[in-house]
């Protein structure tokens, strides 16, 4: 059998059902195989980048391996961004591309590029395979190092004379399956007695809670301990918890920053964050001042980076979180009657045509569990800042990579993996100019997703940042507006542009409630309000002073 056979029988094995990539030379013995494969559907995309963030949201809605793939050459670098943006989410996705033969290697073949080393800073694994029977023993290599430990991309390159060699029939290996992290019971139990003796607390949640929501929950009503979330948790929790304060770090909240900056808090537990810029407010030094520090993750690297931690804890966060749980409760632990304020609820003129009343107008008519994923730019501050969770997981905010475009890709993958939960990208006229063209990819396969696109024919962004750092803003940060929701119907997309307020109601967002297929609301606004950046360009305007 062919060395490629071989790894599409090893996928079926692991139950891989999408395969997320653009076929080309190098790659074709693969989708070749596909054809008598038809347990797995390639995704053809429009760009690779688009399809390795497609991977990636899949990988992270279903549980389990994301797969893409992609010529040697230029299709190789166009997913360097997707491995990059996978990694730093600590998701599970295999990178296959192709390469030229073995024997050509060094002499200026077609797409010649040795990819492994390119990839090496971006996935926790990356191999060139020089011969055809080490193929399928270096995949599930990978594949094992990407579903176990801290989980992460991994890379394999494979040469086109590699995959199509003939090999005996190998026995085909299980698909990894990860063992928990388990914390040391006697620091456990150290912890446990310095949350019990708190008399004033705080917790930070960060996105690793993603799996361990519950647990959280319980351990912060246990303790009564205000908490607060980053900016990639956002949307885990419903914004009407008693004890959740708004989020902080970038486009954070006040009562968030006030509850950090508060000189009686004694102790404060990190859950699931790696403590970076985007999830600190630019590594706010009052976040752990004066207080003890506990910092809970399955991740060894992230104690003790920019801020001292007193306690790590290394560990699956459920099974950690629920360990301090279980030795709070069999200690007889009695929470301090601590006053949790009210969280401040947001106020805005609903008469103005502005990001905040468009996007609160739209998630209004909109179903309560839509998850959203959201792009990069100046509306993603208004996201950040002033829409409310209204049900559990309902934001996919990747601003610490922050990749523009992949908001686009990200919402395919997620319904794809996820195909009952409704599913809306917020994105705008830079990001779609990138990866607009997916919207097709959607259509081709019958993906249900509304696209809202913020056109304010401008990197809104910067020039936003421009203006409040260097006091002007070159005119070639805009163009000429382009008409989108026109671009979407030439492709027989059902689309709508809105440019009032007014245009927003129940008729026109039922027009374009995706059914059987994707749709786009073009949003024609110029928004001169500042975004609630916090202080991300007080941060920046600090270099070079």
């Amino acid at each position: 059998m062919k060395a490629v056979k071989a790894v599409m029988d090893y996928l079926v094995n692991g139950n891989v059902t999408h395969v997320f990539g653009i076929p080309a030379g190098s790659v074709n013995a693969f989708f070749d195989e596909l054809y008598d494969t038809p347990s797995i559907t390639p995704v053809v995309t429009k760009h690779e980048g688009a399809a390795s963030y497609m991977a990636a949201a899949y990988a992270k809605y279903s549980g389990s391996l994301g797969v893409c793939i992609a010529s040697s050459g230029p299709g190789a670098t166009n997913l360097v961004t997707g491995a990059a943006n996978a990694m730093r989410e600590h998701l599970p996705v295999l990178f296959l591309t192709g390469a030229v033969p073995v024997d050509t290697v060094g002499l200026n073949a077609s797409q010649e590029l040795h990819a492994d080393p390119i990839y090496q800073s971006v996935t926790k694994y990356s191999q060139r395979v020089d011969r055809a029977e080490e193929l399928l023993p270096e995949i599930h290599k990978a594949v094992e190092i990407a579903m176990t430990g801290v989980p992460g991309p991994v890379h394999i390159s494979m040469p086109i004379d590699v995959q199509l060699e003939s090999i005996a029939p190998p026995s085909i290996p299980s698909f990894p399956q990860r063992t928990k992290l388990l914390p040391r019971d006697e620091l456990i139990a150290e912890a446990a007695d310095k949350l019990a003796d708190t008399k004033k607390g705080m917790i930070l949640l960060g996105q690793g809670i993603r799996g361990a929501v519950k647990d959280a929950l319980e351990l912060a009503e246990l303790l009564h301990w205000p908490f607060i979330t980053t900016p990639q948790a956002k949307g885990y929790i419903p914004d009407d918890h008693p004890l959740h304060q708004g989020v902080f770090g970038f486009a954070g909240h006040e009562q968030a920053s006030t509850l950090v900056h508060d000189s009686e808090v004694e102790t404060i537990l990190i859950l699931g964050s790696s403590l970076g810029e985007t999830a600190t407010n630019n590594w706010n030094p009052h976040l752990t001042r004066s207080k003890y520090t506990i910092q809970v993750d399955y991740d060894a690297t992230v104690f003790n980076r920019r801020y001292n931690v007193d306690l790590p804890l290394h560990g699956d966060l459920d099974v950690t979180i629920s360990s301090l749980t279980t030795a709070l409760k069999s200690g007889d632990y009695n929470p301090a009657e601590v006053a949790v304020p009210v969280r401040e609820k947001h106020r805005n003129d609903r008469d103005e045509y502005n990001t905040q009343n468009v996007l609160h107008a739209l998630q209004e008519l909109l179903p309560a569990s839509t998850r959203f994923t959201i792009d990069i730019g100046e509306f993603m501050s208004y996201v950040i800042h002033h829409m409310p969770v209204r049900s559990a997981d309902s934001f996919d905010i990747n601003v610490h990579f922050g990749a523009m475009g992949s908001g686009i890709g990200s919402a395919i993958g997620a319904k794809l993996a996820d195909p009952d939960r409704p599913t809306v990208s917020i994105t705008g006229d830079g990001c779609f100019f990138m990866h607009g063209m997916e919207i097709l990819t959607a259509k081709e396969y019958d993906i249900p997703v509304l696209f809202i696109v913020m056109n304010n024919a401008r990197l809104g962004m910067v020039h936003h940042g421009h203006a409040l750092q260097y006091k002007r803003a070159h005119e070639r940060f805009g163009q000429k507006p382009v008409a989108i929701a026109e671009m979407a119907a030439s492709m027989g997309i059902p689309s709508v542009r809105i440019e009032t307020l007014e245009d927003i109601d129940t008729e026109t967002i039922a027009k374009i409630l995706p059914a059987d297929g994707p749709s786009l609301l073009e949003i024609s606004l110029v928004d001169d309000n500042i975004p609630p950046m916090g202080d991300r360009v007080k941060f920046l305007s600090s270099f070079g002073k």
